[in-house]
């Protein structure tokens, strides 16, 4: 098939493609019958009624003597009645079948032994310490509705009522076949343009934590005949078909022709981002469904489509998400034409949730990885506003959310080796960071969004780190200054440095490209400040306006040959193998507001930052100095 470009079919609302997709009458679910230990964790197909009454018969709850009630009236402690064993009184253990007769039980430590006879102080009352026929379960009640995930104690109440076998739905079949020329499987050493296939592997983990069986191809290049025979081998063994990559508007993306060509198209483009570029179809009366290769896209589909999907197979209703309600960090625009998922980092801050947006790429997994929840925001709004309070979609428990420390700031790499060091030494706290620049994190402070900001502000007149900066912007705002560690801020600079960039003045040579960091960050001014003690000018440097968010993101660059150099610590050059030419040494501080400073988070992240394994861990890393880490540099008051 010749390459070409494609439109979408359609830009349909998020509402209207599950209607089209999930109302079409699909094959009804399937049913199996399995043994009930094999059941545990499926969903019952049908009612299960008892076959047996439990117990059934009348059995002894205390080891004693059973007896006829009546026998025993009139005995006392003044009046003590004798009863001839195995004539009026018979042994028993807890569990056996009381014997013909009989209708209550004497627990052994009420009764004295004597000869062949018992002897009782006490009438026993009718059917005392006995587990009547059906006490339990009575034959043909019934034990579970359909519709029903079987659990371990449900199992014990089946076999107890005699069935040792049920009707279960039998797990969807998903067939999930991965596309594109760029693909390699993992374990594979991937080269220049090629790219780790891992989106079936969450794909097929996913699908099992919703009920269904995955079976995960191999990679079909972007040919289309190949894929048109792995689609039309997919369709006849499973349930479902998930189409991964190739559904966009590409020369290469044929999953929406494939799909025409074995069957019908529903939809293709649905307004949502990210996540656009889905396709739904059905193929011989099954549904096809093409996700987007991107792995945030991908998730929304099949949180939109394939999750429901799954669970109206199994005869479920689709669980309710946990919402909270949060203000939202800053103003974020978002375009009219399709509903956004912004992923989003929570936490507490005295007495009112935080959600603070991660990066907004569709390629960029690790959003997923630390977002704490999603924020939708409405097709046809133009965003959100600073301080509006939007509700958000939890990916994380309320409790776990509870004891996150959220810092927001400049980036450090030991702000990971403090997060990892603080999961450990306490359980399920944490330390959430973001990345927005020091004086990003300031401004967080002032509006009550933080804990804690990474800072390190130089200021050119004093020569002072960050105090001048919180005197000015954080005046009404008491805060302590607690020194993190101090580290080598320099150029980073390719192995063998080729280029032979030494000094702030090689970067406005003609031959070097360079990448910045944003706006606000403290490496950036650091740059400035430079550039304006040498009289250069920002517009001299080829790249200058390239920005990246974090030291490791600037190695990166410079790894990839897209930079000759970039301002940034020395552990970044490091930990990518890249060369450094050491400019500074700065100070990086954590400003604390005081009304945290006696927090239960905070005082265990300072027993954190203070102890000796943290400064070990530190050192490691190359570039950094710990003297002074944990020292309080200065404590502000508010005027």
């Amino acid at each position: 098939m010749k390459e070409k470009r494609k439109r979408y079919l359609h830009n349909t609302t998020i509402q209207e493609a599950k209607e089209r997709f999930l109302r079409r009458p699909w094959p009804p679910a399937a049913a199996e019958t399995v043994a009930v230990p094999q059941a545990v964790g499926r969903i019952t197909a049908e009612a299960v009624f008892a076959r047996l009454s439990s117990p059934h018969y009348h059995a002894a709850a205390m080891d004693g003597v059973a007896v006829k009630a009546e026998d025993t009236t009139g005995a006392g402690e003044t009046t003590p009645k004798r009863l001839r064993l195995h004539e009026k009184a018979f042994p028993i253990d807890t569990g056996n079948a009381l014997p013909p007769g009989c209708n209550a039980v004497i627990m052994a430590e009420d009764i004295t032994e004597s000869g062949d006879e018992v002897e009782i102080i006490a009438p026993a009352a009718p059917w005392q310490h006995v587990r009547p026929i059906g006490e339990d379960i009575v034959a043909t009640e019934m034990l579970l509705p359909a519709g029903h995930r079987i659990r371990p104690v449900d199992a014990g109440a089946l076999l107890a009522g005699g069935i040792n076998e049920v009707k279960v739905y039998r797990k969807p079949a998903v067939a999930v076949i991965p596309t594109g020329n760029e693909l390699v499987p993992p374990g594979s050493e991937p080269q220049e343009g090629q790219i780790i296939e891992y989106n079936s592997t969450v794909f097929a983990t996913q699908i099992r934590e919703w009920g269904g069986e995955a079976k995960v191809h191999p990679i079909v290049p972007d040919d289309f005949a190949a894929l048109k025979a792995a689609v039309r081998q997919a369709v006849a063994e499973s349930d479902l078909v998930l189409i991964n990559a190739g559904s966009s508007a590409g020369r290469r993306d044929y999953t929406a022709d494939v799909v025409e060509a074995l069957g019908e198209v529903l939809v293709h483009g649905v307004a949502v981002k990210p996540g656009k570029p889905v396709v739904l179809g059905a193929v011989s009366g099954k549904p096809v469904i093409g996700v987007p290769g991107y792995p945030v896209s991908a998730m929304v589909a099949l949180e939109l489509f394939v999750k429901p999907f799954l669970y109206m197979m199994q005869g479920l209703r689709e669980p309710d998400v946990p919402q909270l309600a949060a203000t939202f960090s800053r103003q974020l625009t978002s375009a009219l034409s399709a509903e956004e998922w912004v992923r989003v980092k929570v936490g507490r801050v005295g007495e009112s949730y935080i959600a603070t947006p991660l990066s907004r790429g569709a390629g960029v997994i690790t959003s997923l990885v630390r977002a704490d929840g999603i924020v939708r925001i409405p097709q046809h709004a133009e965003g959100l506003a600073a301080g509006e309070k939007v509700a958000v979609n939890l990916l994380r428990p309320l409790e776990d959310i509870d004891r996150t420390i959220v810092c927001i700031g400049s980036h450090d790499l030991t702000l990971d080796i403090l997060g990892d060091l603080l999961a450990q030494h306490y359980p399920g706290y944490s330390l959430s960071s973001a990345h927005v620049g020091s004086t990003g994190g300031i401004m967080a402070l002032k509006r009550g969004e933080a804990h804690l900001a990474g800072t390190h502000l130089l200021d050119e007149e004093t020569g002072e780190y960050n105090i001048p900066f919180l005197k000015k912007f954080l005046p009404d705002v008491p805060v302590l200054l607690l020194t993190l560690i101090e580290r080598d801020q320099g150029l980073i600079v390719a192995p063998g440095n080729p280029k032979k960039i030494y000094d702030i003045e090689d970067l406005v040579r003609p031959d070097v490209t360079f990448v910045n960091r944003q706006r606000g960050a403290g490496t950036r001014l650091l740059l400035d400040a430079r550039l304006r003690a040498k009289g250069l000018a920002a517009e001299q440097i080829n790249g200058y306006r390239r920005e990246e968010y974090t030291h490791l993101a600037v190695a990166a660059a410079v790894k990839a040959g897209s930079a000759d150099a970039g301002l940034g610590v020395m552990a970044a050059a490091v930990s990518l193998g890249l060369d450094f030419v050491p400019l500074a040494l700065e100070r990086y501080d954590l400003a604390i507001p005081v009304i945290f400073e006696h927090d239960d988070k905070i005082e265990k992240l300072l027993t954190v930052i203070n102890s000796r394994e943290y400064k070990d861990a530190v050192g490691k890393m190359g570039g950094y100095h710990t003297k002074n880490t944990g020292k309080i540099v200065w404590r502000g008051e508010a005027k």
